[in-house]
């Protein structure tokens, strides 16, 4: 990749500590993980509602949808794959930047792309959600038909078929949405954000 010479970044006088106190919330990346059909989307789209209803700032930011516009025309190989992590990280860092809690959900099957995410935000600010579905759930869902094409080998670099999935280690947070119900799964992520401080808890 070329670098780029002689640009300088330019601060701003509202700063994110600034957005932070007029919010009355912290913001961060919130990642959510896993193979295709695992939930991500579902799981984001119902935090996000529960964040909304609160009066936080949220957004989700969806893989299909992000393929569609800023990073149409990559494909699914490794290479392209880390490019699609890195644009979405930078993204989504000025999202946390603006006071904004975004919602990512990607495959990102690389443990590699997404400590790379990590390292570019502040500590905290990276909260990875691994939503833990099976492959077999997965693929009994195959909610997009995407599995059996993969199968016939109509679909090629398919992660969990022909490519592989490195599941996070240390995953803030371990969701299975093939055990629990969305409301369990999206209560346990607003737990997460309520315990650590990120928003205030709900008082009866």
């Amino acid at each position: 990749m070329e670098v780029v010479r002689n640009i300088v970044w330019h601060n701003t006088t509202i700063n994110k500590a600034d957005r932070h106190r007029m919010n009355g919330h912290k913001s961060a990346i919130l990642w959510y993980t896993g193979l295709s059909g695992a939930g991500k989307s579902t799981l984001g789209n119902k935090v996000e509602e529960k964040l909304f209803e609160r009066g936080i700032h949220t957004y989700v930011l969806d893989g299909d949808n992000v393929r569609m516009g800023l990073n149409k025309g990559l494909t699914f190989s490794a290479e392209d794959r880390k490019e699609n992590i890195r644009r979405i990280g930078e993204v989504s860092k000025l999202f946390v930047d603006a006071g904004t809690f975004v919602g990512t959900a990607f495959i990102s099957p690389y443990k590699a792309d997404r400590e790379m995410v990590r390292a570019i935000m502040q500590p905290g600010e990276f909260i990875e959600i691994y939503v833990a579905a099976s492959l077999e759930v997965c693929e009994e869902r195959d909610t997009k038909g995407l599995y059996k094409k993969a199968r016939a080998g109509e679909i090629k670099n398919f992660t969990g078929i022909d490519d592989p999935y490195e599941a996070p280690e240390n995953a803030e947070l371990t969701i299975d949405t093939g055990s629990k119900s969305l409301d369990e799964c999206a209560a346990e992520v607003m737990n997460y954000l309520e315990h650590n401080g990120y928003i205030d808890k709900v008082t009866a």
